[in-house]
């Protein structure tokens, strides 16, 4: 038997394919949350986040007719979203912070001390300004691995990297992010880039 989702998803694609505005407005609806999310996270704005998401949905319903159903319809539109954001990102020459770092699968602590409460803000502030020191793409690699799950292909894929591109991106960044959080943690520490870590192309 057909997944139920699977199928309300590619009836909803033929029938928006096919001009029908109001299908359109479902998957919008549908996938609003993770297309916004992920231009929040890249570009660290509210507003600059609302009117990526917008882009990026339009940009989708003017590509849907190339759009090819083996790969999944969200890590499309996240594709999308991604291009256009680091397009952004480059535009403006620096990279801000955003404000709203941890997954929303992190549910939190019903009741926190406020201990616990001061070390999380602590953490996260040190999160987003590591992430800050990141490039648009790499930046766009580790949010999509680590906040979307997504697989090096699927990566390889949104990023129109290969995926050995991809792992280099990744392993690089974590590195990179290891090794900034060490300096945070032990301000003499001296940062120094390695030979090899020089951009992956």
């Amino acid at each position: 038997m057909d997944n139920p989702e699977i199928v309300w998803l590619n009836t909803k694609i033929a029938a928006a394919t096919q001009g029908d505005d109001d299908a359109f407005t479902q998957l919008v609806d549908r996938f609003q949350t993770p297309v916004f999310n992920l231009c929040y996270r890249m570009l660290g704005d509210y507003t600059e986040a609302e009117d990526a998401a917008q882009e990026s949905f339009w940009r989708a319903f003017q590509s849907l007719k190339r759009y090819d159903q083996k790969r999944p319809f969200v890590t499309w539109l996240l594709s999308i979203s991604a291009h256009y954001c680091i397009d952004q990102l480059r535009k403006r020459h620096l990279i801000t912070l955003p404000m709203d770092i941890l997954p929303e699968e992190e549910a939190p602590d019903p009741a926190p001390s406020p201990e616990t409460c001061v070390t999380k803000a602590e953490e996260n502030r040190s999160l987003r300004l590591l992430l800050a020191k990141l490039g648009p793409q790499d930046r766009a690699a580790i949010i999509l691995r680590y906040w979307y799950e997504l697989s090096e292909d699927e990566i390889a894929q949104a990023l129109s990297l290969t995926v050995s591109a991809v792992k280099s991106r990744l392993h690089r960044s974590r590195l990179e992010l290891a090794h900034l959080w060490q300096v945070r943690q032990s301000p003499d520490v001296q940062v120094i880039r390695r030979p090899h870590e020089s951009p992956a192309i």
